[in-house]
């Protein structure tokens, strides 16, 4: 089986790098089992002191697996996806995203989960799930409290695309910079992260993530189900497999 996530690590840097290209990135069952093994390994290295989440491709993630969710279903999906939130929200070391290309529906679920995230300008956003007849139950955790009200409306209930300028000016994004600057500005955040001390570090990311992990400890596996129901419902279903369908034609 092909490895589709990889982590390499150096001068006390974690790179965790997306590289699923047959579903540009999906969030297979195989992609999040060796996500969440790899923030494991990383957050248990006494070497590493912050982590980076990149992509090996030009999109960034493609949202669920929606060929699995018509096939084995979303049962251990859901449950998938918000273990990888809370792998990120919980890991000790600060965890840096950055995002070149599209990232769509649950991808959006780990751009919200970091620390910092950030994009180039020609990166983009949107989700769409309201679309197939789903709700963005199990990335609400996270993206929720990242937004406004208004924002949190908008974007969940039109589905509509928005860029990378317009994700940081609605809080999703830390920072977007110009597409040639981007692997300098994710450079300069992490030489910042690493003059903190370790347990400097991890003491503020606890206080920092204190609430919102007690949300998605209190409110993630309800909204698991939730997910998994959706994705098995008929009209979902119908949705997801017309979507297919027209890709491939």
């Amino acid at each position: 089986m092909t490895e589709l996530v990889h982590l390499d690590a150096d001068g006390g840097v974690a790179t965790i790098t997306l590289d699923s290209p047959h579903n540009k990135n999906a969030l297979s069952q195989q992609l999040t089992s060796e996500l969440l093994a790899r923030l494991e390994t990383a957050g248990a290295d006494e070497a590493v002191r912050v982590i980076v989440i990149r992509s090996a491709l030009d999109v960034f993630c493609s949202g669920a697996d929606l060929s699995e969710a018509t096939t084995v279903g979303m049962g251990v999906g859901a449950q998938r996806m918000v273990d990888v939130q809370r792998a990120i929200v919980a890991n000790p070391k600060p965890v840096v995203v950055r995002v070149a290309g599209p990232a769509r529906a649950g991808g959006i679920g780990i751009v919200a989960a970091a620390d910092i995230s950030i994009a180039g300008e020609s990166a983009t956003f949107a989700l769409t799930e309201v679309r197939l007849g789903l709700a963005a139950a199990t990335i609400s955790l996270t993206v929720l409290p990242r937004l406004t009200d208004r924002a949190a409306a908008y974007t969940f209930l039109t589905g509509n695309g928005f860029d990378a300028l317009e994700a940081a000016r609605l809080g999703l994004l830390t920072l977007t910079v110009p597409d040639s600057d981007l692997d300098e500005a994710v450079d300069t955040v992490l030489t910042s992260l690493l003059k903190g001390a370790p347990q400097g570090l991890r003491e503020t990311k606890k206080l920092l993530n204190r609430d919102l992990l007690a949300d998605i400890d209190a409110r993630g596996k309800d909204l698991a189900e939730l997910s998994a129901s959706l994705f098995a419902s008929p009209a979902a279903q119908e949705a997801m497999l017309t979507f297919l369908n027209r890709k491939k034609s």
